[in-house]
């Protein structure tokens, strides 16, 4: 014990001489209180990580976000705080003890491009949306929708900027009454069902995940929408047939750097030669395609979304023009993520011992770290996310708008 005295006494005195932050860190190793630090010159601290084991030192001593985040899941350190503050003081240490390039090196692209076939995009997906249906429900809007909203106007409630997300996209590529469309990653059915009901669309949307499954073909059938919406376990690969329209929302993420060219060429194969189709996708800040930084990439890549990988814009629309499709419009919508993870992430705070009693210890802090954590890297460019309206490469241009004010004027 003494040994961990001495170097915790050394690393809050060189802490101490480089910021002055409310922060206190406890001894609680065995369950009880034992000597604490501070790292501020404040009457109360703001934040207090409690060391639960010795395995957390060398997060501590050496923080990067991954570590940090590691050592809180697994349960060697606890904090308290509201989990902005929490975020905040993290980021601080990272930012103040991490100066090295954390780009991942050749060798790690090249073992992660090799982790993507079908089993394990399966596995991957199934770990992440299969956590319970009632879980994911307590936290999203009523109708699920799992992905950035749209604030058309900035003061809208969240499931108001859901649905307007969804008339958004809907609108951005033209649907019309009887045409056909195809929702990669489908979700729980939100966007197959208002294409439906709203647009009068014929609709096929797919998912690998068997919970969304399940209840996505539930809720189309109580919306009395089973002649219009078919739901399909079933991977992008495997789909055939020709559809009007395609929408992509939060799925090529899953994908990986490598296939994304095979990715849109797929869609461009299944699109009709008229036909337009939209990414919605999160983009990395990193012109090189590398992780978000301080380790925050390891941390969702382990814990979060295991084989995810994010590429930069730019390499969305080479891919996207190598897989033979014409990128058209290009829009940003970074500050709505910042805020729908935002209000995700009050309402999982609010919500917080409801949802901890529905899954393992480990599950309900992987999911709090996540949200607020993510909220915090859209809100300081660390990561983005751009929806890309295309269709097929090589048609004429005459036959394109003129302006952007379809895209924008109010559905009637």
């Amino acid at each position: 014990m003494l040994s961990i005295d001495k170097a915790l006494d050394g690393w809050v005195r060189r802490w101490r001489a480089r910021v002055n932050l409310p922060l206190r860190v406890r001894w609680a190793v065995g369950g009880e209180t034992g000597p604490q630090w501070d790292l501020g010159d404040f009457a109360q601290p703001r934040v207090t990580i409690a060391m639960r084991d010795v395995a957390a030192l060398p997060a501590l001593l050496s923080p990067s976000l991954d570590s940090l985040g590691e050592a809180y899941v697994e349960g060697r350190i606890d904090v308290e705080g509201a989990i902005d503050d929490v975020l905040a003081m993290a980021h601080t240490l990272v930012a103040q003890a991490d100066d090295e390039d954390r780009r991942p090196g050749a060798l790690q692209r090249m073992v992660k491009a090799f982790t993507h076939n079908r089993k394990l995009d399966r596995e991957s997906i199934q770990y992440h949306y299969d956590v319970s249906n009632a879980f994911y429900a307590e936290w999203l809007d009523p109708a699920m929708v799992y992905s950035c909203a749209y604030f058309e106007h900035g003061d809208e409630d969240l499931a108001t900027a859901q649905r307007k997300k969804i008339d958004h996209i809907l609108t951005k590529i033209r649907l019309q009454p009887g045409q056909t469309l195809l929702d990669i990653g489908c979700g729980w059915g939100a966007l197959v069902m208002r294409a439906a009901e709203a647009f009068g669309a014929r609709c096929v949307g797919i998912t690998l995940s068997q919970a969304q499954y399940d209840l996505a073909r539930e809720r189309v059938a109580a919306a009395g929408l089973a002649d219009r919406v078919e739901i399909r376990l079933q991977d992008y690969r495997d789909v055939t047939g020709t559809f009007d329209r395609i929408t992509s929302v939060g799925m090529f993420e899953h994908v990986g750097l490598k296939h994304l060219a095979d990715y849109f060429r797929l869609i461009r194969e299944r699109l009709a030669p008229d036909g337009w189709a939209l990414n919605h996708g999160i983009t990395t800040a990193d012109a090189h395609d590398g992780e978000t930084p301080h380790g925050g990439g390891r941390f969702i890549d382990k814990y979060v979304f295991p084989h995810g990988e994010l590429p930069h814009i730019s390499t969305v629309l080479r891919t996207m023009q190598e897989g033979g499709l014409e990128p058209f419009d290009v829009e940003s919508l970074r500050r709505h993520y910042a805020r729908t993870l935002t209000c995700w992430s009050q309402t999982f705070e609010a919500k917080a011992e409801r949802l901890r009693a529905m899954v393992p210890e480990r599950i309900w802090r992987i999911w709090r770290v996540y949200l607020a954590g993510c909220a915090w890297a859209f809100e300081h460019d660390q990561i983005s996310i751009f929806q890309v309206l295309c269709r097929p490469a090589g048609r004429s241009a005459q036959e394109l708008p003129w302006s952007r004010h379809w895209i924008y004027a109010p559905r009637g």
